[in-house]
């Protein structure tokens, strides 16, 4: 079968990847977001999808707009069965979506956490199960019919990275399944009355404070790998874990606990043992060897 494929970043790199690798699959075209300026010297780069179809001699579009009437006149042209779309970054429009079956595969299980953070919002959450969902799209967000929904278990202790990487796994067995076997799927629609949306993450996302413990530990879980979580003064919490949250009403920040690898410190609702720390425009360290550096000692605080 011939499929085209839209997607940008690592999660739909692995999708394709496994397109890819699948004998019954011809990918005849790839689509992926424009090159874009990365790091400090703001360098242009390929988005993973890009690097990955290059590497297979596959052709490659980067359209700035999908809505563009030459835009799609130029995907019209070529031969398709499926479109699969994975975190592409752009809503196929109506003349794109009838062109073709448009499979998107989203990873949170709709009609929950539609939009572009599902992953990070089952963390930030607290969600004990999380999932895949493959859905025949229209021109809403996320807001297609249902073809099949694959669910995984979340640990209350898994980060963003763990997390990340089964779904994809869920994700790419899922998009080969849905075009192995598409006429036996039939499709139904999303509850709009359990539809929430989560938005782009962005650095102010992972500024912290010491209310309450679990949701603090919850960010560090869904930011650890960008933007990460800052305290005020602009201190980087880099490894922490929930000690607990059952007490009330503590002081906010204060330490009462150190050993030599971590600190104890209170929130107004339970407690997070710290392991290390970045403080602004220096290196990452023991949390023990910052508060020796600044005097810090039991009973004071960390803010």
């Amino acid at each position: 079968m011939n499929v085209i494929f839209m997607g940008t970043p690592d999660y739909a790199q692995k999708i394709l990847q496994r397109l890819i690798d699948t004998p019954e699959i011809n990918i005849t075209a790839v689509y992926t977001q424009p090159d874009k300026p990365v790091g400090r010297k703001k360098v242009m780069s390929a988005s993973p999808v890009k690097s990955l179809a290059l590497a297979h001699q596959l052709e490659v579009y980067q359209p700035t707009r999908l809505r563009d009437s030459q835009t799609v006149a130029q995907l019209h042209e070529i031969v398709c069965d499926y479109i699969v779309v994975a975190a592409y970054g752009q809503i196929l429009p109506k003349e794109i979506l009838e062109y073709a079956p448009c499979i998107n595969l989203h990873a949170s299980i709709l009609p929950k956490y539609r939009g572009a953070s599902p992953i990070q919002q089952t963390l930030l959450h607290g969600d004990k199960e999380t999932g895949v969902t493959a859905m025949l799209m229209d021109e809403g967000l996320d807001t297609g019919d249902i073809l099949q929904i694959k669910t995984i278990k979340v640990s209350d202790d898994e980060m963003v990275d763990s997390l990340f990487e089964r779904l994809t796994h869920v994700a790419a067995d899922l998009t080969v399944e849905i075009l192995e076997n598409f006429a036996s799927f039939i499709s139904r629609k999303q509850d709009e009355s359990m539809a929430t949306h989560c938005k782009k993450i962005t650095k102010a996302d992972g500024a912290v404070d010491f209310e309450d413990a679990y949701e603090l530990y919850n960010k560090y879980r869904a930011f650890t790998s960008w933007p990460g979580v800052y305290l005020s003064s602009g201190l980087k919490l880099k490894k922490i874990t929930l000690e607990e949250n059952s007490s009330e009403y503590n002081t906010s920040g204060k330490i009462i606990s150190i050993n030599k690898e971590s600190i104890v410190v209170s929130c107004k609702r339970g407690s997070i043992r710290v392991f290390r720390v970045q403080p602004n425009s220096k290196k990452e360290m023991d949390v023990t060897a910052y508060i020796n550096g600044k005097r810090i000692s039991l009973e004071d605080t960390l803010l």
